[in-house]
Formats: C-alpha cells, structure tokens, sequence
C-alpha cells in the first residue's frame, strides 16, 4: 500500500466513523476500489492503527467529560458520572458477547463483500430516516436504553451497518435527547475499540513491517485529523436533525455498491 492509498483510506476511515454511512462499509468499497496490497495481518495492523486514532480522536474532542466522569467515578459515590459510567459499561456487553461468540462468522462478512455491505448501507439509511423524524426531548439515557442501544451496536458489527448511525438513531427513537444520544454513541465505543486493540495485539494477529511504518504514520495522522473534524461536525448536525442527508447518501451508496457488485459478478 502506497501512502496515497493509506491518506485516502485514513480520511475514510476517520469521517465515516462518526459520520453516519459505516466506517466498516466504506473500508470495504476503498478497499475494493484501490485495492489491498497488505497481507491479512499488515491488514489488520493498518485497521488496529485507524481505529486507534479515531479512538483518540474522541478522547481529544470529550475531553472534559471524560475526565469529569473519572473524577466522579474516583469519589466511589453513585453520582451521576457512575451511573453514566455505568451504563457505558452495560452498553458494551451485547457487542462483546457477539464478538467473542461470532468473531470468525463476522470477518467472513469482510473482504470484498460489497453486495452485503450495499444492503445493509440501505437499512442504515432506514434508521436515519426515521431517527431525523423523532420529536426533540431533554430526556436522559436511562439502563434500559443504554442497554438496548448496545445492542444496536453490536448489529453495527456488520460492514455497510453505521455505528453512530445505529446507536444514535436507536437512541434518538427512543425518545432521548439528540446532543446526548450523540455524546453517549460516541463515548461508549471508545472503551470497546480500545478493548479490540488489545485483544488483537495479544493474539499475535498482528505483523508489523518496518518498511510500512509509514503508510501506518501517514494513515493514522489522516484518521486523527479528518475524525476531529467528523466528531465535531457530527454532534452538531444531530442537534440539528440533519440525518436524512446521510440517509440519501447511504441510498445512493448502497445502490452503488449493490449495482458494482452485481455487474463484477
């Protein structure tokens, strides 16, 4: 992989992840339209290195929540940055049980798929649509809807479902604030990817090539820097419910990718 093919899969990666069109999509269509040169695990590095700057990225942009809640959490008292503690960790439980359970099912689901991620882009843009024509409340994210949201989640495991997409439109339709439902999707998979990153650096997956170390650098400045922007750009645009944009986009790329698929075949 060249570093013009890692600043373009970067940027993909760093905007779709909180854009709501599928980071894990995107990838897959880049991928197919560039064409991946890596072995599967100087693969899986590149993805463990974009991941881990969008993950940095949300650091950057939440900082202060997120050290409000740890602060909160230091005093051991059930105050409110617990229980949103809390309920972060009850939304990873759905995600990590179907990724310890269905890994292998789930990368069968990768590598130039690109008829199933058309599909599942088109039931994103479904949930979108329906999340933008929510009503507008100041209601809270409560156990029960961390919970369901998590499982939203854990569906946005499958290439072309958008995981912002599906955990803030689950969230939004159940009735909860839009800015909190934004800052709740972001927040809670942060703990995951880094958990993921962990997971794969102790399988001894991961290769790692000294003659790469710069399309790794170069790819992950570009996820960091375009996710900055994304994240940010992201919460206001939930404020504002501007999702049925990203609906029609996620339509037209489905359609897109069903059609290239179809015609390849």
């Amino acid at each position: 992989m060249d570093l013009l093919e890692a600043i373009i899969l970067g940027i993909i990666q760093g905007l779709t992840e909180f854009l709501p069109v599928s980071s894990s999509g995107h990838l897959e269509i880049g991928k197919a339209i560039l064409g991946d040169n890596f072995e599967p695990k100087e693969s899986l590095l590149f993805t463990v290195v974009l991941h881990f700057a969008t993950a940095l990225s949300t650091i950057v942009v939440f900082r202060k929540d997120i050290w409000s809640i740890l602060q909160g959490m230091l005093k051991f008292e059930w105050n409110d940055d617990m229980q949103f503690a809390a309920k972060i960790a009850l939304s990873m439980i759905p995600a990590v049980v179907i990724g310890l359970l269905f890994e292998e099912e789930l990368e069968s689901l990768f590598g130039n798929n690109i008829l199933f991620v058309g599909c599942m882009l088109l039931v994103t843009a479904v949930l979108l649509f329906l999340a933008d024509k929510a009503k507008d409340t100041d209601k809270k994210v409560t156990f029960s809807n961390a919970f369901i949201i998590g499982i939203s989640q854990a569906i946005a495991m499958l290439p072309g479902i958008s995981r912002s997409g599906a955990t803030i439109s689950t969230s939004v339709i159940l009735g909860n604030d839009k800015s909190k439902a934004a800052r709740f999707s972001f927040l809670m998979v942060v703990p995951l990817i880094l958990g993921k990153m962990a997971k794969d650096a102790l399988s001894g997956d991961i290769s790692y090539e000294s003659s790469g170390s710069l399309p790794l650098l170069v790819g992950f400045i570009a996820a960091f820097v375009s996710g900055l922007f994304a994240c940010t750009w992201m919460i206001k645009l939930v404020k504002k419910s501007k999702l049925t944009y990203f609906a029609i986009y996620c339509v037209v790329v489905g359609l897109i990718a069903i059609i290239f698929s179809l015609y390849n075949n």
